[in-house]
């Protein structure tokens, strides 16, 4: 701002405005035309302590799209609420229970936010969020859960369905090796036996 507008700002003259500058007790600067721009601190200090935040919005397949968009504007319209400076907005489309999320790995990784704003605790992690929150409270970061109810009955179900597949083809999986192990096992006896004789 002017030094003219700084000091009806905060009733004093001009030339008293004027005299505080050339004490260097009012930080600011001479523009070339003559013009004193004065730093208002309050402003700068008020910006340098919005902390920054990235918003994260997911949905488990893309049918659900729709919901990702509207659940992107409910953590825009809460972070704008509480005065946060929105540094990123991430949206990705996979399961809960998917822990090699991409995007969801690359805000973990940055250095460059304080808080990771979700809808719902289950947006971010099914499973171990307690774990992540105790690893980011080590670099002084956050997560803000805005709605603390469980999310949509469609959600849950999917991420059902995802854990009975996982452990249907880890189990049928470890049960094709055990049978793979047994038939390796079975040749090397064979082998075994034809060169004893």
């Amino acid at each position: 701002m002017k030094l003219s507008e700084y000091a009806k700002k905060n009733s004093i003259t001009y030339l008293t405005a004027y005299r505080h500058w050339q004490k260097g007790y009012i930080k600011g600067k001479q523009l070339p035309s003559g013009t004193i721009v004065v730093f208002d601190e309050k402003e700068k200090k008020a910006k340098e302590e919005k902390p920054s935040v990235i918003i994260y919005a997911r949905v488990s397949s893309s049918e659900n799209k729709k919901n990702l968009e509207s659940q992107c504007n409910r953590l825009r319209d809460y972070a704008s609420a509480r005065g946060y400076q929105i540094a990123k907005e991430v949206k990705e489309i996979g399961s809960g229970l998917n822990d090699k999320r991409a995007k969801l790995k690359k805000i973990l990784e940055s250095d460059d936010w304080e808080i990771l704003i979700v809808e719902h605790k289950d947006r971010l992690a099914r499973f171990g969020l307690n774990y992540i929150e105790i690893l980011l409270a080590k670099e002084n970061k956050k997560i803000e859960v805005i709605n603390k109810t469980s999310g949509d009955k469609e959600d849950l179900m999917q991420d059902f369905v995802n854990i009975i597949t996982s452990f249907c083809a880890r189990l049928y999986g470890l049960r094709r090796n055990k049978r793979r192990t047994e038939k390796i096992i079975k040749e090397l006896e064979e082998e075994m036996s034809k060169t004893e004789k």
